[in-house]
């Protein structure tokens, strides 16, 4: 009997008939993760855009703490919002502890760091390109990372992909905040971890199978918006339009 071959077919029905185990860790997964990518993102953006064009005294400093947040382990992560989250800790009066909202925090806590790091990148780097002409049109530097966050949306789409395939992927924090609980807090990657290790392959090898299709949808879709987005380019406004319309710039042209 060959067990991959067997339980790669046991793992293609689970799929194909919706079994309801299977498609509620799936649905639990995909809301946790998106949840937290729109909290990581939401803040991430903003943070990350103005860490590209501020310069402050100290700035070396955060910069580095928050490239060190990428590296940082998921299950030192899922600790520390655990120990947050406790009874006996600063945040224990939520009783979000072992919760599908502990779940939420600790994978946005995780998904933030990789955000804003992408996101200061990428305007910094464009700051280069663009920043003295947008500041010589009256553009200070909190209209100057709204303006290139715009002129940059979709170099910034690869940042979602990553930020959701960061969080959609993990499984110590939320293994840790969460605690595994059938029908509560099971998600696909510590559904894995558990079937894998009970000897439930199929199950396991199909939660597998889901994730991979998940993330290769979320790239196709994205390849095809911005395409889409692309081909419309000439009809949107671009950054020196945008900046152009603003007060500040029209009363410099008078």
């Amino acid at each position: 009997m060959n067990t991959f071959s067997d339980s790669a077919a046991t793992a293609l029905a689970l799929i194909t008939s919706f079994d309801p185990l299977l498609a509620g860790i799936v649905l639990r997964s995909l809301a946790v993760s998106a949840f937290a990518c729109l909290i990581a993102c939401g803040a991430g953006l903003l943070l990350g855009a103005w860490l590209g064009v501020a310069r402050f005294p100290g700035r070396a400093v955060v910069l580095a703490l928050l490239n060190t947040a990428l590296a940082l382990p998921s299950v030192v992560v899922g600790l520390v919002v655990y120990l947050l989250l406790s009874r006996s800790g600063p945040l224990g009066f939520l009783g979000w502890l072992f919760s599908f909202k502990a779940m939420v925090l600790a994978q946005a806590v995780l998904v933030l760091p990789v955000v804003m790091a992408l996101v200061r990148q990428a305007i910094e780097d464009a700051d280069r390109s663009h920043g003295e002409q947008f500041q010589s049109l009256g553009a200070g530097r909190f209209m100057r990372s709204l303006i290139l966050l715009w002129d940059e949306r979709y170099a910034l789409l690869t940042v979602l992909i990553a930020a959701f395939g960061r969080a959609v992927s993990e499984v110590g924090a939320v293994m840790v905040v969460g605690g595994n609980i059938e029908g509560y807090t099971r998600v696909m990657t510590t559904a894995i971890a558990l079937e894998t290790s009970k000897g439930d392959l199929p199950l396991a090898l199909a939660l597998g199978m889901v994730l991979l299709g998940v993330v290769l949808l979320l790239n196709a879709a994205i390849a095809l918006l911005r395409r889409w987005r692309e081909q419309l380019d000439d009809t949107l406004p671009d950054a020196e339009t945008l900046l152009a319309s603003t007060p500040a710039a029209q009363g410099a042209a008078r």
